[in-house]
C-alpha cells in the first residue's frame, strides 16, 4: 500500500468521541496478535475508564486521523505507580490493521515523544509483545529508542510463549539533570 502524505494525517488529542474506534482497533489486536498480552478485549467503559486515567494525569492520549476517520492511537501512561518511577512512561501505540504502513505510527509515535517531554517525563519505554515484532521495534528503533532486553517467554499467549523486547528512549534531559522539584 502507499504511503500517506504526512500532511494528510492528522495527530490530534484523543476525546470521548474517538473511543468506540479507539476500542475496536485495540480488541483486534488482543483477538489476534501478539502486541498486547490481554486476551479478552475490554469494553467501552473500561477503554473509557483507561483513557480518563492517563488525561486526568496530565498524559497524552493522541489519535491519528487520516481520510476522516481515526486510523491509529498512542498514549503515554505511568510505567509504573509506585513514586520513584514518576518520570518514566510506557508509550502503547496502535495502528488499525488496513491502515499500518502509511506513516501513521511514525506521525504518532513522534508527537507522543514530544508531548511526554513537555509533561515533564523523562523516560519512554516500550514494552513490545514478541521479540519478531520487526515492525514496532524498528519503528522505535527509527525513532531514536535503543534497547534495554528482552524479556524471554514472559507471556503466553494464542498457545505460545512470547517475549517481550523493552526499548527506552530518554526525554528532554534525560537523566543527564535532576528533575525540578
Amino acid at each position: 500500500m502507499r504511503a500517506a502524505a504526512p500532511s494528510a494525517i492528522r495527530v490530534r488529542p484523543a476525546t470521548a468521541a474517538d473511543l468506540s474506534s479507539i476500542q475496536a482497533i485495540y480488541a483486534h489486536f488482543v483477538l489476534t496478535g501478539l502486541a498486547t498480552f490481554e486476551e479478552v478485549p475490554p469494553g467501552i467503559e473500561e477503554i473509557r475508564r483507561r483513557f480518563e486515567r492517563v488525561a486526568g494525569l496530565g498524559l497524552p492520549y493522541l489519535v491519528a486521523d487520516l481520510d476522516g476517520g481515526v486510523r491509529g492511537y498512542a498514549y503515554a501512561a505511568p510505567y509504573r505507580d509506585r513514586s520513584a518511577y514518576r518520570y518514566a512512561v510506557e508509550g502503547s501505540i496502535y495502528i488499525d490493521r488496513n491502515w499500518q504502513r502509511r506513516g501513521l505510527g511514525h506521525a504518532l509515535l513522534r508527537e507522543l515523544i514530544v508531548r511526554a517531554a513537555a509533561a515533564g517525563k523523562r523516560q519512554m519505554i516500550a514494552v513490545i509483545g514478541d521479540s519478531a515484532n520487526a515492525a514496532s521495534i524498528g519503528l522505535h528503533a527509527a525513532l531514536g529508542f535503543r534497547l534495554a532486553g528482552t524479556l524471554p517467554s514472559v507471556g503466553f499467549k494464542h498457545g505460545r510463549w512470547v517475549d517481550s523486547v523493552l526499548m527506552v528512549l530518554p526525554l528532554g534531559d534525560g537523566d543527564a539533570t535532576l528533575p525540578a522539584a
